[in-house]
């Protein structure tokens, strides 16, 4: 009996990883933290705020902002598992009221964020056998949408950025991206404010309804983990059926 405890918790030490979520605090980085460390791994979360995280044995919350200061990876362990970078911005402006200096933030915080962040990390991330990183994009590059200038410009970067990596990181370092339509998440609230609002956008979808950060947490853990480990360089629809179906 005494043996087959300690095998257990040897097994379970060795599936155990480390996992860093950058802006995890809130909507859909909140949500991949929580379903990681319901998978029992270690979760470092770096944001400015610890937002809605609650205190957990699993969690270490470092305050940082990505886009001020160098990343604090002093406080993160030798070896990472996996990155998921989950800042973003949501401007929807039409093209001729859009200045530069809003293609420059939409820029810095959906690119050169992660760039930053993987740059920071990136010897940690090569000390596993395996890791992976999960950026993320919009439905908006893929489908020509009105007043998506900018952040689609951005996020078309961002998914240039994830097969470049893929394939430089390769084969020790996956690298993918998850493109997401309106998902009900603290960045989208001027869009969802209302029961009303939300029921309307969701009839503008093939499935009738928004997504969850849920619904992206699911597939976010499946490409971090070791079930994905086939894949590399992809860009992920997660829409709804908004980029291929008819409404």
């Amino acid at each position: 009996m005494l043996e087959c405890y300690f095998l257990t918790n040897l097994i379970l030490a060795h599936m155990q990883k480390n996992y860093l979520i950058i802006g995890g605090s809130t909507g859909i980085g909140l949500a991949i933290v929580k379903r990681l460390v319901e998978q029992g791994h270690n979760v470092f979360v770096l944001s400015r705020t610890k937002g809605q995280l609650e205190d957990h044995p699993l969690i270490t919350h470092v305050a940082a902002d990505v886009l001020q200061e160098s990343l604090p990876v002093d406080h993160l362990p030798d070896t990472l598992h996996g990155l998921a970078y989950c800042p973003g911005s949501i401007v929807l402006k039409p093209f001729r009221a859009l200045k530069t200096t809003q293609f420059l933030e939409d820029f810095e915080i959906n690119l050169l964020g992660a760039v930053k962040a993987i740059q920071a990390v990136l010897k940690k991330l090569q000390q596993a056998d395996q890791s992976s990183i999960l950026l993320f994009s919009t439905v908006a590059v893929g489908k020509g949408m009105p007043f998506h200038a900018s952040i689609a410009a951005a996020k078309g970067a961002v998914e240039g950025l994830t097969r470049s990596l893929a394939a430089e990181l390769a084969p020790g370092i996956r690298v993918n991206c998850i493109a997401p339509s309106l998902t009900d998440t603290p960045l989208a609230g001027k869009l969802l404010s209302s029961a009303e609002k939300k029921e309307a956008a969701g009839a503008r979808f093939p499935l009738k309804r928004v997504g969850e950060p849920q619904d992206v947490a699911n597939l976010a853990t499946y490409l971090l983990g070791e079930e994905s480990s086939w894949m590399s360089g992809q860009v992920i629809g997660l829409d709804g059926g908004q980029s291929t179906l008819a409404s």
